[in-house]
Order: C-alpha cells, then structure tokens, then sequence
C-alpha cells in the first residue's frame, strides 16, 4: 500500500498563531539557512501606504524556529490556495518548499514556506533597529497593529518553550 503524500507549512510569524486552515497536527519547527527578520513593509496587513509597517519574513542565513503544519491529502489544494492568497497577496514572498527539521522528533519534512524577495520594492533592506521600531510602533492595517503582531509572535515562540534573540530584542525596546 502506498502512503498518502505529506504536506506541511511552515510558520515563521502569524501563520504560528493564527495559521487559519485546518491541519492534522503541529510542532515545533527549526528551519536551518533562513532566520526571522522585520524586513518587509507592510501597507496592507499591519500598516498603510501612508504609515507602513513592518512585517517579518525569511532572510538567507542562520537558521529560523517556527511551527510545523501537517495538513491532509484531502483538503492540501484548498489550504494552498488559501496561502497563496495570503501570503502572496503583493508578491514580496516566494513560496518555496524547503527540509524543517521537527523539534523533539527525529523526522526532517519538506514544508511550504515564504521567504523574501529581496528585489522587491516592499523589502527594507538593511535598517537599524531604531528605524524598525518607527515602523512597528505606527503600523496598523487590515489585520491589526503591527505591534501586537510581534508580541503574538514572541509569545507563541515562548509557548513552545521557543525564543529569537532578535523578535525579544524588538519586543523589549517597544
């Protein structure tokens, strides 16, 4: 008998918290090669064109821990839809399927993820931190502030007994 395919996500920022599919399971995730970074300007979902804010994505190098979603076979083309939508509602994200390591199992898995485009016009580039936080403080959109978007995603990195150096540093400074 062969085995349904696996499919699996992989969030690194409101898709830990508010994923908003259905899935069979979640765990602990680290993704080796990309780390979090506030990098994209936001003028949709936490700020406007007229105040942005400041949303994180996936830069190359170190590496990155997050959630990892099993979605089933069966509802797998409507949950990619969904993300697509979402996630590439403004094209700054590239979809990519990349290995996620499951924290506390011994299983590696391949997982969607959106990582940045670093040529598109919503990347930030190199900021300081003062200039990010500008940006998270004033960010509101469609899906709320862009500060309790970092919280929620610190607070579900502690959750999982889980931290970022850097998403703590933001958190402490705002």
């Amino acid at each position: 008998m062969i085995a349904a395919p696996e499919h699996w996500v992989f969030g690194y920022g409101s898709l830990m918290w508010r994923p908003g599919f259905k899935f069979l399971q979640s765990c602990a995730a680290r993704l080796e090669g990309f780390h979090r970074s506030l990098c994209v300007r936001s003028h949709i979902y936490r700020g406007t064109a007229e105040v942005p804010g400041a949303v994180m994505a996936l830069r190359r190098g170190g590496a990155c821990d997050g959630v990892a979603f099993e979605v089933a076979d069966e509802v797998w083309p409507g949950t990619l839809d969904y993300l697509r939508k979402r996630e590439l509602v403004t094209n700054v994200y590239i979809e990519r399927q990349l290995p996620v390591q499951l924290i506390g199992h011994d299983k590696d898995v391949e997982a969607i993820t959106y990582v940045v485009d670093e040529d598109h016009d919503q990347f930030l580039g190199e900021m300081t931190r003062e200039e990010i936080l500008v940006l998270v403080r004033q960010g509101v959109g469609q899906a709320g502030r862009c500060d309790d978007y970092v919280r929620n995603t610190a607070a579900e990195l502690r959750s999982l007994g889980l931290s970022d150096p850097y998403v703590d540093e933001i958190i402490d400074s705002l």
